[in-house]
């Protein structure tokens, strides 16, 4: 064993005689396209057009995201309108609300059967879901950790793959299989996401494992707190603002990401698990699912460097060094704000929005809350005043979810990977129809500018 640890260490050291950073300097200038070559050739960039709509790639009937109409060639925002299978999620929420109940689990049976529950079969979905939730024996051991990650979206990947290995009929695609797969995951995702955090925090952050034995009688939301929280304690009204955040984030159309990255591998005929890992790899992007984590850190920023968060001119003036690349992390963008649908509202972060303010109201955190809300207000006209931009632009969900998430006590580390534990039944819906109706694998064309060259053989060529 130390001859191979030191074999190892001996080949790592040799790996810098290669000189990366020149060849990577090569490959820069051989690679870089000039904007402007988009145009001359009509590619549609990020299968987009110019007025930010989406190139159609395919037709879908599980859900709908709509935030303007086009009439006549011109383009007119609407309040935003999230629909699943018909039906929209501020009714699907509000009833919920009405008869006091969780909502997620009637929205699972809901995208991936294709219509709403009858008491009974909503009360059959929880059960099946409920004695799902296990791992495998061994599993979090064995696979989980005995190779903890620093980043869980890329242990949630890992394991999701390696539970490839504990079916017995992993690549058979009947529809039956794909349904047990698909609640099999939906069912594991928190447990797998809690197995990697706690594992994570053993290994890099000097903490104590907290392992719990899982509550069959648990909704979804209730058991990622019970499993989360040392004392297992939480209230009727957080487990619900969670499981509100969950429904919210099931599913968001065929076009977003990690959907359509799911669908592109699916249409390639590969297995489910290899499938949803390639969708949880793209959801791990701070362009897709990684951007709530942005919008908390700049939070923070602002927060440290705003003294009165209620002051419009000192929040605006900072504001305005963020769009100029001042401030932050020098991006120039204001997290949070902006979509690539929505124009007038997001009904996600409308819906969460209120719900985070009813359960912060008289704690100290409804002072971030207030800051976030200022922060949607300025920023519209400061994209005027600072960029020129006169466009609609509003709050997107990842505008709150972040501090949602804080006021409920979980870590900033699982913010993304509970975007994907809700996800999962978006991707799983949207495989299912790749299945059933794509019958072809996605494979759209990239345009080559390069152009011939005359071979040279190796002794005749130099360095440039």
């Amino acid at each position: 064993m130390n001859q191979q640890i030191e074999s190892y260490l001996r080949l790592k050291q040799e790996e810098s005689n290669l000189d990366i950073s020149s060849l990577c300097g090569r490959l820069a200038e051989y690679s870089q396209i000039d904007a402007s070559l988009y145009e001359k050739y009509n590619v549609r960039r990020g299968l987009r057009y110019g007025d930010g709509s989406g190139v159609a790639a395919g037709i879908t009937r599980i859900c709908s995201v709509h935030g303007y109409i086009i009439d006549e060639g011109i383009r007119t925002p609407i309040p935003g309108e999230l629909i699943y299978r018909g039906y929209d999620i501020n009714d699907l929420v509000e009833n919920a609300e009405k008869e006091d109940r969780f909502v997620f689990e009637e929205v699972i049976h809901l995208l991936l059967f294709g219509q709403l529950p009858t008491e009974k079969e909503l009360a059959e979905c929880e059960h099946a879901l409920s004695i799902r939730r296990e791992l495998p024996p061994g599993f979090l051991v064995d696979s989980i950790m005995q190779s903890p990650s620093k980043n869980i979206m890329n242990k949630l990947s890992r394991s999701i793959l390696s539970l490839y290995s504990y079916d017995e009929n992993p690549d058979n695609t009947t529809l039956e299989d794909e349904m047990r797969i698909a609640l099999s995951l939906i069912a594991k995702m928190p447990n797998l996401m809690n197995g990697a955090y706690q594992t994570k925090r053993h290994k890099f952050d000097n903490a104590s494992m907290v392992m719990h034995q899982l509550r069959p009688e648990e909704k979804t939301a209730e058991s990622i707190l019970s499993l989360l929280r040392n004392d297992r304690n939480y209230t009727r009204k957080e487990a619900q603002l969670l499981d509100v955040m969950l429904a919210l984030h099931a599913e968001h159309g065929g076009g977003n990401n990690s959907t359509f990255a799911c669908r592109v591998a699916t249409s390639s005929g590969t297995d489910p698990y290899a499938a949803y890992a390639s969708a949880v790899n793209s959801l791990k992007g701070p362009r897709h699912g990684g951007a709530n984590i942005k919008v908390i850190e700049m939070l923070d920023d602002i927060k440290a460097h705003v003294k009165n968060w209620e002051d419009e001119g000192e929040v605006a003036d900072y504001l305005t060094k963020h769009l100029k690349r001042e401030a932050g992390d020098r991006s120039g963008l204001i997290y949070g704000m902006g979509h690539a649908v929505y124009t007038l509202s997001d009904p996600r972060a409308v819906i969460l929005k209120r719900k985070a303010f009813e359960l912060a109201k008289g704690r100290e955190i409804e002072a971030e809350f207030r800051l976030l809300d200022l922060i949607e207000k300025l920023t519209p006209e400061l994209m005027v005043k600072v960029r020129g931009i006169d466009k609609t632009v509003c709050a997107n969900v990842d505008m709150y979810s972040g501090l949602v998430y804080r006021m409920l006590g979980i870590p900033d580390d699982l913010f993304t990977p509970l975007f994907a534990s809700a996800r999962m039944v978006g991707w799983s819906a949207h495989r299912m129809e790749e299945i059933l109706t794509g019958k072809r694998i996605i494979r759209p064309a990239y345009r080559t500018i390069a152009k011939g060259k005359t071979y040279i053989p190796l002794s005749e060529r130099t360095e440039d």
